[in-house]
């Protein structure tokens, strides 16, 4: 039964009457997912046969609306086939030209000379810088394109870790030991003795320069055979965080020379594992101290990207791993990680994956930079200049704040 209009109360009147006054409208939601084309070229430099997304996220990344290329045979050295990739959503094609066409190029190895006339203008490039082998053309020819090159060694997370170094190290630091037992066999001329110890037989020497993520992993390594391992650092706070992270009792010392060259005379195998945060890693063992080793001692330099530990080092690739010199096997290959590939590129598709869907949440490469500035210590040029300092002194190039710049595009 309707009520009679000379008997609605006070307070339905007035909602009637404001019916008739015009009405705030409510704004839209923003929405800021993008669309990321990324774009998953064969790697061509060092003989790497990573990948930086395997199967599995690329099937995440479409589901979530991105779009990724990925050139035929790209996958293949870390034992992914083309049809993985197919079947994950991925497009397959047959040239690097079309792989370079996307707005996002992730890779490994940095681009190569002959990979720059692909780059598309103003696309991003993630991969590895290894700064050392660098040059002044590398960063004109990404400069001259605006490209925005992000190097994953430089990528922090929240809490001011490198992720991708620190599962890198976790990979390369377990594997060196593997590496060091093989070529202190009899098969490849070395001293034809075990890495570790049985009984009766003195253990194998095993000396690590560093205290990081590399010397842990090879030091759980190298215990667990058995061998006697020596550590050395600069920094007394990184030999206490690695004795406690190894949980035993284990020779460390700060370096010094006269005790430094005492144990590489009598190692049978040296690790370098000393990197730098900026630049170069330092060299600590002389080549007078090689050439006091014993013959068919094994070194193998992990921070040969950065320029090396060790005086007489010179990189080697996969195809041709090592040198002697003084006598003494000298193994220099700046991606370890490349000899368990598979696992390797697992490794960097876990990391990868959450950054890039964030990327497209958050609207793009330049949101995600401006968004957070533990991902924008990764970018060392955008926009035609250089963004990190230390490669503008090194190179002598020009140097704009990044910071400034997203601020100024805002």
């Amino acid at each position: 039964m309707s009520v009679p209009k000379t008997q609605q109360s006070g307070f339905e009147a007035l909602a009637q009457q404001t019916l008739l006054y015009p009405q705030e409208q409510l704004a839209p939601i923003k929405t800021t997912q993008h669309s990321l084309l990324i774009g998953l070229p064969k790697e061509i430099s060092f003989l790497d046969h990573r990948i930086a997304l395997v199967p599995e996220a690329v099937s995440l990344l479409v589901r979530n609306g991105h779009q990724v290329i990925l050139e035929s045979g790209a996958g293949e050295g870390a034992q992914f086939s083309d049809h993985d990739y197919r079947e994950a959503g991925a497009r397959i094609v047959y040239s690097p030209e079309e792989a370079y066409a996307a707005d996002v190029i992730l890779k490994v190895e940095p681009a190569t000379e002959d990979e720059y006339k692909y780059l598309k203008r103003g696309s991003t490039l993630i991969s590895a810088l290894t700064l050392p082998n660098r040059t002044q053309e590398y960063f004109a020819a990404l400069n001259e394109k605006q490209i925005t090159g992000i190097a994953f060694e430089y990528i922090e997370d929240k809490s001011g870790a490198m992720p991708i170094i620190r599962t890198m190290s976790e990979i390369a630091g377990s594997t060196v030991m593997m590496i060091a037992a093989e070529y202190l066999s009899g098969v490849h001329a070395g001293k034809g003795i075990i890495l570790g110890g049985i009984t009766g037989v003195p253990p194998t020497k095993v000396v690590v320069l560093g205290a990081g993520t590399v010397a842990e992993y090879a030091t759980r390594m190298a215990l667990g055979l058995g061998a006697q391992v020596q550590v050395f650092d600069k920094d007394m706070y990184r030999l206490q965080r690695l004795r406690y992270a190894v949980g035993q009792p284990i020779y460390t010392s700060i370096i010094h020379s006269e005790v430094l060259s005492d144990a590489i005379q009598r190692a049978d195998v040296v690790i370098g594992a000393i990197r730098s945060e900026e630049g170069r890693s330092p060299m600590v063992v002389t080549e007078d101290m090689i050439s006091r080793m014993r013959p068919n001692s094994v070194v193998i330099d992990v921070s040969i990207d950065q320029g090396g530990n060790f005086e007489t080092s010179e990189m080697t690739s996969h195809k041709n791993p090592t040198f002697k010199k003084h006598g003494v096997i000298h193994y220099c290959v700046p991606n370890i990680p490349s000899r368990v590939a598979r696992t390797a590129s697992i490794a960097l598709s876990n990391v990868f994956t959450p950054f890039l869907l964030k990327t497209g949440t958050l609207g793009g490469i330049e949101e995600m930079m401006f968004a957070n500035k533990w991902f924008m210590k990764g970018v060392y040029v955008h926009n035609g200049s250089v963004t990190n300092a230390h490669i503008a002194r090194l190179f002598n190039l020009r140097y704009k704040d990044l910071g400034l710049l997203l601020a100024a595009r805002r």
